[in-house]
């Protein structure tokens, strides 16, 4: 089965054994975790299934996948956030998490994507020697997607503190009472 792009054929079938080795059944080929990184990274699709069992554990595979980076100190996932998110494990409100940050992920995700299109844009035609600061005649774009995408990113975080307005960012201790 052939590697291939999100939305083109069928995703390719890895197959984690008992050993914790994972068998990439379109290459026939063994593959770690890192290499699992890189075909997220290069938007190949696969699905990850226990050999024994056939259960699809894409999901604990894939978060397995973001703890390693976390560990390595590529950190996208502030404290806060993680612990918030843990928090609603269990809530009446946990059902309708996913589908929430999916869609603010996404929406963020298109944000970058128009930025590098107008970056590129900007760039186009320029010799190296037209100064370190060229002009940006989509600057104000630029700069109103950059808005647009912190006011979603702290929007999404005000979401989760009232469930965790208790804790004092600064050091994790309950805040005092006021009185």
């Amino acid at each position: 089965m052939a590697r291939t792009k999100n939305g083109a054929g069928e995703p390719t079938v890895i197959k984690k054994y008992a050993n914790r080795r994972l068998y990439d059944t379109g290459r026939s080929s063994y593959v770690t975790l890192d290499d699992l990184c890189e075909m997220v990274k290069d938007g190949i699709d696969f699905v990850v299934y226990d050999a024994k069992s056939g259960n699809d554990i894409t999901r604990s595979v894939l978060t397995q996948i973001i703890v390693d980076q976390e560990s390595k100190g590529e950190n996208l996932l502030p404290t806060g956030f993680l612990k918030n998110l843990i928090g609603f494990y269990g809530d009446n409100i946990q059902s309708i998490v996913p589908g929430y940050l999916e869609q603010t992920l996404d929406a963020f995700v298109k944000n970058q994507e128009q930025m590098r299109e107008q970056i590129n844009k900007s760039f186009e035609g320029m010799s190296p020697m037209q100064g370190m600061f060229p002009p940006m005649p989509g600057a104000t774009n630029l700069e109103e997607m950059s808005r647009k995408n912190m006011e979603m990113f702290e929007q999404t975080m005000k979401m989760f503190m009232p469930f965790n307005s208790e804790l004092n960012d600064d050091d994790d201790e309950p805040k005092e009472q006021k009185k």
